[in-house]
């Protein structure tokens, strides 16, 4: 992969994992992560008026994928209810690269290199021993974690090829997002009510910024996916996982042992496989 997408990608994930690190730090994270994309959907509504319209093929795409987010959300939200940060994160995000690639193979006809395919494998094997505690792997929410990589790498795929077929990554990244955004707060007033979404209460700003944050940082990771294999890149952006560990030692007072500075050897070797 060249190496300016390798940086670009790197920097998606710690974008990625700082609005994990916002997310699971409050106490409303379903209130929280829909504020998030109410910031996401009039971002992009802005934008779109100043950009081409991607091309037709690519519309189910993104209406899907918008749909997907919602199911992302959802169980993220409720995995981070028993599970900390330095848990549910590796899992939901481990599992996802493995599945990414054999998506891709199955559905967008990719084929990676064997030095890639060990570099994936290394970095999803990293990340998911990230999670372990002893030699068991005892979560809570473990489920909806693994539900959570479901998701991931199902709307990775899905935007995938959606971005390729728009003409247009950026301006599908747009009408995708606004989508999600879109269609999250229905989903929760739907559970809850229109009052408690739109008023104003601490962890607004908080909410507003990780919303701008992981637009920014997905919106990097499609523009990559249109032009490297889809696994790959979902490898790479999985390495915020690094980042969630560390943010979750310094900030939210998550313990760090030996075992998981050797899991971060061995995302590290993966990466560096890929690059």
């Amino acid at each position: 992969m060249p190496i300016h997408l390798v940086v670009l990608v790197l920097f998606a994930a710690l974008l990625h994992a700082s609005w994990n690190a916002l997310l699971r730090g409050g106490t409303d994270r379903l209130w929280s992560m829909t504020v998030m994309c109410v910031a996401i959907a009039v971002s992009c509504v802005l934008a779109a008026t100043f950009m081409v319209r991607p091309a037709p093929e690519s519309w189910g795409y993104a209406l899907l994928s918008g749909l997907l987010h919602v199911g992302y959300n959802l169980f993220l939200v409720r995995s981070y209810r028993v599970g900390d940060l330095g848990q549910i994160y590796p899992i939901s995000r481990g599992s996802s690269p493995v599945l990414i690639t054999l998506g891709a193979a199955a559905f967008a006809g990719e084929s990676i290199a064997p030095g890639e395919l060990l570099g994936i494998a290394l970095v999803s094997g990293g990340i998911i021993s990230l999670a372990f505690r002893g030699r068991s792997l005892s979560v809570p929410s473990l489920p909806y974690a693994l539900g959570t990589g479901v998701f991931i790498a199902a709307y990775s795929v899905v935007d995938g090829i959606g971005a390729r077929l728009s003409g247009a990554p950026l301006a599908y990244t747009v009408w995708m997002c606004a989508l999600w955004g879109v269609l999250m707060p229905v989903v929760y007033i739907g559970l809850r009510d229109a009052r408690s979404l739109f008023c104003v209460r601490p962890g607004t700003v908080s909410a507003v910024v990780g919303g701008l944050v992981s637009l920014l940082a997905y919106g990097v990771v499609i523009y990559a996916m249109n032009e490297a294999p889809l696994g790959a890149v979902s490898a790479l952006r999985e390495t915020s996982v690094l980042f969630a560990v560390l943010i979750g030692y310094l900030f939210l007072g998550e313990t760090l042992t030996v075992r998981r500075i050797l899991a971060c050897v061995v995302i590290v070797s993966g990466t560096l496989l890929i690059g």
